[in-house]
């Protein structure tokens, strides 16, 4: 449902977008992160046709982005950030102009302003006017306006921004629902929303893509899980029952008062060291106060492959500078 093939936007000498490529299959849900400044909104506008791109290829339903800019509107829907709605309308009025905009026939329109408002979860505030009702409601009605024409595509440019608890609950329990019936791609800064919702996330950074897969497997790719231990043991007993581990690699053990000590250790992927540990401390006769497995997080990955790398190359280039002086 969309390709992107080296996309690239430039601001005057500013690369905003570095030659960018994925491809997203129909029903799929996508979550597009990076840090601010890295390029998801500039490469969202260049997909729903607000910015040409500079050079490269995006492809929607079938349409080019370049060449073919009204059939691909009308195959999306898109929530921007910044919602902009008519404050002075009533939010079944704002829908159903709306509606007729998008070429919604006139017969089929009040049914599908009313399908909307019932996805979004904004019936309740249907004869309200816009710019009278909460942000969060503002969120939604600019989600039943992407929805309203039951476009194939729906992107979203940070779905949740500023809405409280319950609201982004409501929120992603939305875009659940519409995953049968719709290819969706959305940016967020809220790591753990996307884990929820997403088959896979794409992560860009410094207007390049940097990940594309399932967000479990890339957090297993880029960290390793840890294993933390509290008994009541001797610092060499301990040790010796950790080395007959092959799949952990422990830290140091720290003693904590009372003969009782912890460790922490970093855990080999895709193996499952909870149960022979557990057995082995209890052949050994060691009291096991806490011993639970950490998994790694999108959030840690994120920020390996964002911050950390900054840092990494930070760190070269000053090593390098040294070295020539």
């Amino acid at each position: 449902m969309i390709s992107v093939n080296e996309l690239t936007k430039r601001y005057g000498p500013f690369l905003a977008v570095d030659r960018v490529s994925f491809e997203i299959a129909r029903g799929e849900v996508v979550g597009f992160l990076g840090p601010n400044g890295a390029g998801k909104t500039t490469t969202i506008r260049v997909l729903t046709g607000y910015h040409p791109a500079t050079s490269g290829r995006a492809v929607l339903a079938g349409h080019d982005v370049t060449t073919a800019s009204l059939q691909v509107r009308q195959q999306i829907g898109y929530l921007p950030q910044e919602v902009p709605i008519y404050p002075d309308l009533r939010v079944i009025e704002y829908l159903r102009y709306r509606a007729a905009l998008k070429g919604v026939p006139a017969k089929l329109r009040k049914a599908a302003v009313a399908a909307a408002m019932d996805k979004a979860g904004i019936a309740d505030v249907a004869r309200k006017l816009v710019g009278k009702v909460s942000h969060g409601y503002r969120q939604r009605v600019g989600l039943a306006d992407a929805l309203v024409a039951n476009p194939p595509i729906l992107i979203l440019d940070e779905p949740t921004s500023g809405l409280d608890p319950n609201q982004r609950l409501r929120i992603k329990q939305v875009v659940r629902d519409l995953a049968a019936d719709h290819t969706i791609l959305f940016s967020s800064h809220i790591l753990a929303e996307v884990q929820e919702v997403s088959s896979r996330v794409l992560i860009i950074h410094r207007g390049r893509l940097r990940a594309d897969g399932a967000p479990e497997r890339l957090a297993r790719s880029g960290c390793d899980a840890r294993l933390v231990l509290v008994a009541v043991a001797g610092t060499e007993a301990l040790a010796a029952v950790l080395r007959q581990q092959p799949a952990l690699r422990p830290g140091p053990i720290e003693p904590r008062g009372d003969g009782i000590v912890r460790v922490v250790c970093d855990v080999a992927a895709d193996s499952e060291p909870l149960w022979p540990l557990g057995q082995q401390l209890a052949a050994v006769g060691i009291p096991v106060l806490e011993l639970r497995l950490e998994l790694p997080t999108l959030e840690s990955y994120f920020h390996s492959i964002t911050e950390g790398s900054d840092l990494a190359e930070e760190a070269a280039a000053a090593a390098a500078a040294a070295g020539a002086a």
